[in-house]
């Protein structure tokens, strides 16, 4: 069954899309949890005092239009954003070789069903920030495969 959205519709698919709308996706349940990031690096990808993404199985992401239009820069240390090459927006990328996709919260066109499941790096967030309390709270963040599985919980089976 697939979850509700806030006005009680049924959901299984989030459209997504960059600020101009260039590139678009969808994302399709079962959705995981979101984590919220407040590490220095994720602050400067967004441009905010935490980033807020979602960790999503390969097979239910799709590119819509505008794949093409990503660019990509990357850290020595692994970090990646990846962008539209026309506006500049945060867009998804494969996050690693893992099968999974990561998703900006913020690209997304509605937020449906999703709901906070981790606070990452709280030892090196702004003073001025004021995170959420719900989720798991953690100073650093867990091994990226730990924070998937926490992520996806018991939902993984859900549809």
């Amino acid at each position: 069954m697939a979850p509700n959205d806030r006005t009680g519709a049924k959901v299984s698919t989030l459209a997504g899309s960059c600020l101009c709308g260039e590139v678009r996706f969808s994302v399709s349940g079962p959705f995981p949890m979101l984590y919220q990031c407040h590490c220095s690096l994720c602050r400067k990808q967004g441009g905010s005092v935490s980033n807020t993404g979602l960790i999503v199985v390969a097979d239910n992401f799709r590119w819509i239009s505008g794949e093409a239009r990503v660019g990509q820069w990357q850290r020595s240390t692994g970090f990646r954003s990846h962008f539209c090459q026309v506006c500049g927006s945060t867009v998804p990328n494969m996050l690693r070789d893992t099968g999974f996709v990561w998703v900006p919260a913020g690209a997304l066109d509605d937020d449906g069903p999703l709901e906070i499941g981790a606070q990452l790096f709280l030892g090196s967030k702004m003073r001025c920030d004021w995170p959420r309390s719900d989720g798991l709270q953690y100073e650093t963040a867990p091994d990226l495969k730990v924070l998937i599985v926490i992520l996806h919980g018991e939902r993984q089976g859900q549809q």
